[in-house]
């Protein structure tokens, strides 16, 4: 027997009849024997019609009634799950994120996960009940509802799982599992039996959509084993898991891309002590997060042109805070463009094995695509490359990697 939570996402309880599969599903799980907790999010499109409903009332509002709103999809998730259970003979009930409670801090909207007390849960299993737990929400210190930002539900389920110490944390989407990179796009992609959490921490955050940043990093940091599977098919998921827990590393493991990338190059910036930190400080205090930069120094010594990127979404916002600072540090002009994506490659396999970067450049300059920013960790190496050349730079380099489905 195996205490496993599982987590329905939006599209797997996305209307009456998947709500119902993801019932049978729980069902299977619990006539194996296992002690099962459920967590829901709301039903697919419906998040957004409750923020969309908040700002037409009112472009400012509270963020605390925010949370309110939002907050009640998952509401009617887990009372549709918790029926649909209870329907085809399984002891389910209900609960909303301040009954267990789990607390978070008070910062709505992208509040954190403090505790979970999961006591009550624990006596429910005991009971032979299965609880079904709204992801996305929990409690704050003012005892208002609050709500986790994007990827709350799955935050939510590895919490649980790990407040539970739970065997597995099963994550149930539309894919079938982690592929080696968009599957929309190469169309020999391969799903992986299993990925590091650093591989696919890097993997979120690089612009893999399958799990969210948060959960991966709350996943690795209290060993939750993480299994993404497919609601809708029956074959074997990926699981998440320790570098142990790997035999055979992959040099490569998966090409992710990201068109959420703008790039900013201040020219003849003066070249004295102390002016990154009076460029990056503002940017900082307006909250635009900086990811790649370069630095190119002129032959004289006296400036340099500093590159970077922004997301896009910041990407005005950052054209603004340097416009405002522009005459106080003396550089002579600001270029942006838009129209470039985040190209990277990542395997844990990097650390013992020499050549990869090679290799990306190489197949790259093949294709005739050029690089114009570069950024490297253990495991990953990112490069900025020209938005058209995406799809032809992703085919490319799973090919050069040797990571094509035979």
């Amino acid at each position: 027997m195996a205490r496993i939570v599982q987590k329905f996402g939006g599209t797997s309880v996305a209307d009456l009849a998947q709500i119902r599969n993801a019932a049978e599903r729980v069902k299977s799980s619990v006539n194996s024997g296992h002690e099962v907790a459920v967590v829901v999010s709301a039903m697919a499109g419906t998040t957004n019609q409750l923020a969309n409903w908040t700002r037409e009332i009112s472009a400012i509002h509270d963020a605390r009634e925010y949370d309110v709103v939002l907050s009640a999809g998952e509401q009617i998730t887990v009372g549709l799950m918790a029926v649909a259970l209870q329907n085809i003979g399984v002891d389910a009930r209900s609960w909303l994120g301040w009954q267990i409670p789990l607390f978070t801090d008070d910062v709505h909207g992208r509040a954190r996960i403090t505790e979970v007390q999961t006591e009550e849960i624990v006596r429910r299993f005991k009971l032979g009940q299965v609880p079904v737990v709204a992801g996305f929400q929990g409690v704050g210190t003012d005892n208002r509802i609050t709500t986790l930002g994007r990827g709350g539900s799955d935050t939510s389920a590895v919490a649980l799982a790990a407040a539970l110490h739970a065997d597995r944390c099963d994550i149930f989407t539309d894919v079938e599992g982690i592929f080696t990179s968009d599957p929309r796009i190469v169309n020999r992609a391969r799903k992986l039996d299993k990925v590091t959490y650093e591989e696919m921490l890097e993997m979120a955050s690089l612009g893999a959509k399958v799990l969210q940043t948060r959960c991966v990093e709350l996943a690795m940091n209290h060993q939750v084993r993480l299994q993404v599977v497919s609601s809708f098919t029956d074959t074997p998921g990926t699981l998440v898991v320790d570098e142990e827990d790997i035999v055979e590393k992959e040099i490569v493991s998966g090409i992710t891309y990201s068109r959420n990338e703008a790039k900013i190059t201040l020219v003849r910036v003066p070249d004295n002590p102390g002016i990154a930190a009076a460029i990056f400080g503002p940017l900082a205090e307006s909250s635009i997060n900086v990811d790649m930069i370069v630095q190119n120094v002129s032959e004289d010594g006296r400036a340099t042109d500093l590159t970077f990127t922004v997301p896009t979404d910041d990407f005005q916002r950052a054209l603004g805070v340097l416009e405002d600072v522009k005459q106080k540090l003396c550089f002579e002009r600001v270029i942006g463009d838009q129209e470039v994506a985040k190209i990277s490659v990542v395997g844990v396999g990097m650390r013992s094995h020499a050549g990869v970067a090679m290799r990306m450049f190489q197949a790259l300059a093949d294709k005739g695509i050029n690089i114009q920013v570069i950024s490297t960790s253990e495991i990953k190496i990112s490069v900025l490359v020209a938005e058209t050349y995406t799809e032809l730079a992703l085919r490319s380099l799973h090919t050069a990697y040797g990571l094509d489905a035979a």
